[in-house]
């Protein structure tokens, strides 16, 4: 009796223990660290908002190379956490692999696509937001060219530079595009020296306006600009703060937002695996308008912006996405 008395009360606890575990929130940021001042940063506010206002601690990890990614995950996944939040596309095939070996931990991948049935994948509309910010530009530019600096050269980045593009182009069919990518690998998303020299290069060939797409590589965008009197557009976080007075505004993605609510949903047992797309209309991106770029931006600017953001929500403009054919035709 005593044996069996003994073996409920241990399985009461081992199943107490892994309810507990199911709502030990976790986060693994990419290499360029939680204060990037763009996306990690984002994902960081998201962390912070789930602990102020519910006093649970988020597990926190942040590798130092390729390689830490797949062993943090593997750590915390062994110890129990859940959900698990992963931050970046180049995380996706370390996310995969410790999903399928940790069925009953729960991950959110930011920018990933994996169909697993313990994954949520949140991916953004980046071509909406980046076709506001063009606009924008197009509207704030005084030589008719503005540019774009774009971080690791691949699809997703891509997509920024389409829809900044299209939004230039809307605006001013006229319009001089100049573009940029930093480089070939994940290190292209914190390389501000990089950046500065990208940016100073594209103002020499007439740019004014810069939108900068590349993680920590863009705090050396907005610094040149700053030097040369250009102005520039940040990206993911509201960056507007960073050089007040050069910031034309900021293309804004809610990354904040995707991890606030995974921890959320997790706790009220609502989180659910699949695809979550945000866009204009779900809030998911939008440009940012504040004190620190509220003189830059004109009542006519507002409402031409306006005008087109309802567009582009109802469907009259059709953003291209460069991802569903890589390509940037429209």
């Amino acid at each position: 009796m005593k044996a069996v008395f003994l073996a409920s009360v241990t399985a009461l606890a081992i199943s107490s223990t892994i309810a507990h575990a199911a709502t030990e929130p976790a986060v693994v940021y990419d290499q360029a660290g939680k204060f990037d001042k763009s996306f990690n940063e984002g994902v960081y506010n998201g962390v912070k908002e789930y602990t102020a206002e519910t006093g649970i601690k988020v597990r926190e990890f942040e590798p130092k190379n390729e390689a830490q990614v797949e062993q943090g995950l593997r750590r915390l996944a062994k110890r129990g956490y859940s959900p698990i939040v992963t931050v970046g596309f180049n995380m996706t095939s370390a996310v995969e692999k410790v999903a399928k070996d940790f069925p009953e931990v729960n991950f959110t991948i930011i920018d990933g696509v994996i169909d697993l049935p313990n994954v949520q994948s949140v991916v953004f509309k980046e071509q909406e937001g980046s076709f506001l910010v063009g606009a924008l530009a197009a509207m704030a530019s005084k030589t008719d060219t503005v540019s774009f600096v774009g971080g690791m050269d691949i699809p997703l980045i891509r997509k920024f530079a389409c829809g900044y593009e299209q939004g230039v182009k809307y605006q001013s069919s006229s319009a001089t595009i100049l573009q940029n990518m930093t480089g070939s690998t994940g290190a292209a998303f914190n390389d501000p020296t990089k950046g500065s020299e990208l940016a100073k290069s594209q103002f020499s060939k007439g740019s004014d306006v810069v939108f900068a797409a590349a993680g920590g590589t863009g705090i050396g965008v907005y610094q040149a600009a700053k030097d040369d009197g250009k102005l520039a557009i940040g990206v993911d976080s509201n960056q507007n703060h960073i050089q007040p007075g050069t910031m034309l505004t900021s293309m804004v993605k809610r990354v904040d937002q995707a991890a606030y609510k995974t921890y959320k949903d997790a706790a009220a047992g609502t989180w659910k695996p699949g695809m979550v797309v945000l866009g204009l209309a779900e809030g998911g991106v939008d440009w940012a308008l504040d004190d620190n770029n509220a003189s830059l931006i004109t009542a006519d600017m507002k409402t031409k912006i306006k005008a087109i953001r309802t567009k582009i929500v109802s469907g009259e403009i059709k953003v291209h996405d460069y991802m569903s054919d890589n390509t940037c035709n429209y």
